[in-house]
């Protein structure tokens, strides 16, 4: 079989793949959304809620499946002549921590299903079943991101939503409960993980000797778990502001804070294929410093066209986050925007920093959830002081991570390329800052 290509991209190929990429994740998106606007209607309030909670959930298990990704892709693409080694650990790992966290939630089943009044205990077992293969095409898509085979992740991304959508449309019209939208959920993340192990199997490379594969594991393990802990750092802090709000402004307060906050992750995910298609490169020392620089230029013209469409596109604006019961927030769309284009620019720093795996950087991401928290526990008591909290420690957090950025990858223009100016085949894991 042909070596997989891993060569730098460049500016132009960055956009053209990336092309790719956006439209995967922006079907895939849609999908996701259109099955919770199904799930809604279909089975009333009450037990979209039970649904609702328990994607929440699911949500935070899944920076186990971000950890195994990122972790993935940074090792093969600063070292593409140990795709194989690589390949087979992170598979390993990969099943191994997905059936470990998978026993945990079916262990915990009982008392989810307890903390969130679910009318059964089969959703919170169809939801532990989930995590098996929803972590395992993580691991798969971290692969297939590192080698740079942009056309299979694309249709990965493309089977992680259509399928999950077209299930739980005829599942939940069949009957409408929250165990059926959980096994349509269930079901949904199977079609990504077949997707993913049948072009891996296509491209299957030699298997690796032996000698060294737990000390690989282990090495593995201890970067995924970074990597895990650090996403789940930056998921914290996107998503603070809506927990202190249920409990800083009245219920109607909250409920319109919340109403803002579709915009801010809409504005957060829409240049999200950027870091997707630019972290392989950011995991090389040779390139990391211009692609950083370049995908923060693209994110910044995404964002920006945000900022003035929520701005000259108010009414449109309107109907997305949720209507004319939401009209008191109107003169607040371009902040919730702005919010949005700091959260989408700190997301490829949090993902320039594990491609560095600049474990003390990933600190400083905790550091301003806590600062967060206590400021806005005890000194905000309004929407537009929320809102500000939220906006400035974003951008401080933003400053300070590019800030050190920068000085970290000082260096990186006298390190030695390899043959014909490509990546070099060590790590460059930078583990110092």
């Amino acid at each position: 079989m042909t070596t997989t290509d891993v060569r730098p991209s460049g500016l132009r190929r960055l956009l053209e793949s990336g092309g790719l990429i956006a439209v995967a994740i922006v079907v895939m998106n849609m999908s996701t959304y259109g099955f919770q606007m199904v799930a809604a209607r279909l089975v009333g309030p009450e037990e979209y809620g039970s649904i609702a909670s328990l994607l929440a959930i699911q949500l935070v298990s899944s920076v186990l499946q971000l950890g195994l990704q990122a972790t993935a892709a940074r090792r093969i693409a600063a070292a593409p002549d140990d795709v194989a080694e690589v390949e087979h650990g992170i598979l390993r790992l990969g099943w191994r921590a997905a059936g470990a966290l998978t026993l945990v939630l079916l262990a915990l089943s009982p008392l989810i299903s307890h903390l969130l009044h679910l009318q059964s205990l089969y959703p919170a077992l169809l939801l532990a079943v989930g995590a098996l293969p929803m972590n395992v095409q993580g691991a798969q898509c971290g692969i297939l991101q590192g080698e740079r085979r942009w056309g299979a992740l694309a249709l990965v991304y493309l089977a992680a939503g259509v399928p999950r959508l077209a299930i739980g449309a005829i599942a939940l019209s069949v009957r409408a409960t929250e165990g059926a939208g959980m096994a349509a959920v269930a079901l949904g993340w199977i079609a990504p993980c077949a997707v993913g192990w049948w072009f891996l199997s296509r491209g299957r490379h030699a298997r690796p000797r032996r000698g060294g594969r737990s000390v690989a594991q282990r090495q593995l393990a201890t970067e995924v778990a970074h990597s895990s802990l650090a996403l789940l750092g930056f998921f914290a802090l996107s998503n603070i502001d809506i927990v202190m709000s249920r409990h800083i402004l009245t219920p109607h307060g909250s409920g319109l804070y919340a109403g803002g906050l579709i915009l801010t992750k809409a504005v957060l995910f829409l240049p999200q294929f950027v870091s997707i298609v630019a972290f392989p490169a950011m995991s090389t020392p040779a390139e990391r410093r211009t692609v950083m620089l370049r995908a923060l230029g693209m994110v910044a013209v995404v964002g920006a066209g945000s900022l003035v469409g929520s701005v000259v596109l108010a009414d449109v604006a309107m109907v997305f986050v949720g209507g004319s019961d939401y009209d008191p927030i109107r003169s607040r769309l371009w902040q919730f925007a702005a919010l949005g284009m700091l959260l989408a620019a700190l997301q490829l720093l949090v993902y320039s920093v594990l491609a560095r795996q600049s474990r003390r950087s990933a600190w400083f991401i905790w550091a301003a959830v806590i600062v967060m928290g206590l400021v806005g526990w005890w000194r905000i008591s309004s929407m537009a002081e929320l809102l500000a909290l939220a906006t400035a420690t974003d951008a401080v957090l933003f400053v300070v991570l590019f800030g050190m950025s920068l000085w970290t990858m000082r260096a990186d223009s006298t390190e030695s390329p390899s043959v014909g100016g490509v990546v070099p085949t060590a790590p460059g894991a930078d583990t110092h800052v």
